[in-house]
């Protein structure tokens, strides 16, 4: 329920206390909620929705969670544009190319409001965060969230050890309205506020070379000439010599337009943001012509700012704390990874919260699953994204700056060592059941590489012909499965920093590798285990995807490998797709399929 102050009818004691009534904290109150609606759960918001906030173009990875809280219905209905993928100039050579989540020949008009099924499984939205996040407090509200907004933190109150020393437990929060609320679990979703973070003494890092600031307008008379409901869209990135651009369709006619760059950049500069801003826009020729009979917001003489530093808590949880959202980690908006991080985060924190109700599984180790699930994969976003800044070719008023983040990251960039810095973050890792990287498949993450060094790249499996499972030095540990409001161990082994979960498509392939070596019997034995069970227009696809996974086992020390000259070797002629492919490549499939399909920027 949205809490009327004049009521009087506030509890002051919560299973549940969430400070920050955004994507975080929402989603944490109705995942909770839907599972256990005996729970109390309080959501407290600063603000009062609507209220304007950046970050507006999802990856696919937040629709299943869109789902799961039972508010993809309401999503359709608000009718945000379809987004399929992104249009780029960035990496080497700074021409055009295109990343789709699904492929634009294959995407189907289709009537909506539509359901979360088929092609929309692996589509994502353009949304209005005023509306978006306000559709996000109503619902958490209406699974029975006491929802209260204006209503600010102005206290942690935190306990003390004997020694007199600041305890790690949360014994209550005062607040604006000078009450103490207080609860069995504390929630920190505000943001880059980072309210009981800081409270808490919980440090976060920030590379310094990632320190951007970010400025932004929405235009209406837009140009990308899209239906809503009809087609599908991109984001447009485009990079500048100092920075990079981004245009997203928001509606018919309407769009958010944006410029960021380094902040050491903007002070040598010394313009207005302003005046900054619309320098980049007449310096950018698609994005000016898409804009050139559009009316801005700010009139102007004013824009939207923020600092967009990526950062990583030092810990994500303490006694009876959870941070999630921003509040925990962010990383730059190249990879759109925002609000995938945002509402992943969340649903962790909503299932971690729902099993130590249930007292079933061991707290502690909750707990550790929930830090090093998230620090991880926060990292490797942050990682990727130094990787894409320190490859720009555009940036030529950037080099050293570029320069400085590969120092930074302790990265050299010829492809192989690129592949091999990368790869130790954990291809494994991120994903308990496929092979990704800050969100792109082992697949794409190659390919993107191809495309930024201009040389062409191979997957390490193409070079040998015998795998052997290597389990030496890996003790046995467990991870946790996250399904219809239950954390199940499952199997996991440990080797230093990298870890083999027993899911998925990894599960398939150490049992595959027990009775297989040699490529050819592996590929065969794969391909029985997708028969009958995955349709056969998507066999390639698995297949393919288990073969990510065997390249990250063998990048992760989990596989050994040979060459027998005597056995056949290994064809790949395609390491990424065709779902990252040059514009020229992606109009032609366009053309050459039946219908058509418009996109953002192109007038078709």
């Amino acid at each position: 329920m949205i809490h009327d102050p004049a009521s009087g009818s506030s509890s002051d004691q919560y299973d549940i206390v969430i400070a920050g009534g955004g994507p975080a904290g929402t989603t944490v109150a109705t995942l909770a909620l839907k599972y256990n609606p005996d729970l109390k759960v309080l959501v407290l918001e600063k603000a009062k929705h609507p209220r304007e906030h950046v970050g507006e173009s999802l990856l696919p990875g937040v629709t299943g969670i869109l789902a799961e809280m039972g508010v993809w219905d309401k999503m359709e209905a608000a009718n945000f544009p379809i987004k399929i993928g992104a249009s780029l100039t960035w990496g080497k050579q700074g021409d055009r190319w295109e990343f789709d989540f699904y492929p634009a020949e294959e995407f189907v008009d289709e009537p909506r409001p539509a359901k979360y099924e088929g092609q929309r499984t692996r589509t994502a939205f353009q949304v209005e965060r005023a509306v978006y996040d306000d559709i996000l407090f109503r619902h958490a509200a209406e699974h029975g969230a006491e929802c209260r907004e204006e209503v600010s933190v102005e206290e942690v109150l935190r306990s003390t050890n004997e020694d007199g020393t600041p305890g790690d437990r949360i014994e209550g929060l005062k607040l604006s309205t000078g009450e103490v609320v207080r609860g069995t679990h504390y929630v920190d979703a505000t943001g880059h506020v980072g309210l009981i973070r800081r409270a808490m003494g919980v440090e976060s890092a920030a590379p310094k070379e990632l320190r951007n600031v970010a400025f932004w307008d929405y235009w209406d008379n837009a140009k990308w000439k899209v239906e809503i409901g009809v087609g599908a869209t991109r984001v447009m990135v485009r990079s500048l010599p100092y920075g990079w651009i981004w245009f997203i369709p928001l509606g018919p006619t309407r769009a958010s337009c944006g410029l960021i760059c380094p902040s050491d950049h903007y002070k040598k500069v010394g313009l207005p943001p302003a005046e900054m801003y619309h320098k980049a826009i007449n310096e950018e020729p698609e994005v000016r012509e898409l804009l050139a009979e559009a009316t801005c917001e700010g009139g102007g003489e004013k824009v939207h700012s923020t600092k967009n530093w990526s950062h990583l808590a030092s810990r994500l949880a303490g006694e009876n704390w959870f941070l999630a959202g921003e509040t925990a980690g962010f990383a730059d908006p190249i990879l759109a990874a925002g609000l995938t991080l945002t509402h992943t985060s969340a649903r962790e924190v909503a299932y971690t919260i729902l099993e130590l109700e249930r007292g079933e599984l061991d707290a502690g180790w909750l707990k550790r699953r929930y830090d090093e699930k998230l620090r991880r994969s926060i990292n490797q976003h942050i990682r990727f994204a130094q990787y894409w800044y320190a490859t720009n070719g555009c940036f030529t008023d950037l080099q050293d700056h570029c320069k400085a983040i590969a120092k930074d990251a302790g990265l050299r960039l010829t492809p192989q060592q690129a592949w091999r810095w990368l790869a130790q973050g954990g291809f494994a890792n991120e994903d308990s059941g496929r092979a990704s990287l800050g969100s792109f498949d082992l697949g794409a993450s190659k390919s993107i590489l191809q495309r930024f060094h201009g040389k062409k790249q191979t997957l390490q499996i193409a070079k040998f012909n015998v795998f052997k499972l290597n389990l030496r030095n890996a003790t046995e540990d467990k991870q946790g499965e996250l399904k219809d409001g239950r954390i199940t161990p499952v199997p996991l082994y440990r080797r230093g920093d990298q870890t083999l979960t027993m899911t998925g498509f990894y599960k398939t392939m150490v049992s595959i590798l027990e009775y297989h070596s040699d490529i050819a019997s592996i590929v065969g034995a794969i391909e029985n285990s997708v028969k009958g069970q995955v349709p056969p227009g998507a066999q390639a696809a698995v297949i393919f995807a288990h073969m990510q996974a065997l390249e990250a086992m063998l990048l992760g020390d989990w596989v050994s490998a040979s060459v027998d000259k005597k056995k056949p070797m290994l064809t790949m002629d395609e390491i990424g797709g065709r779902l990252i492919r040059d514009e020229s490549a992606a109009r032609e499939a366009l053309e050459s399929a039946k219908g058509s399909v418009k996109f953002a920027g192109t007038g078709e």
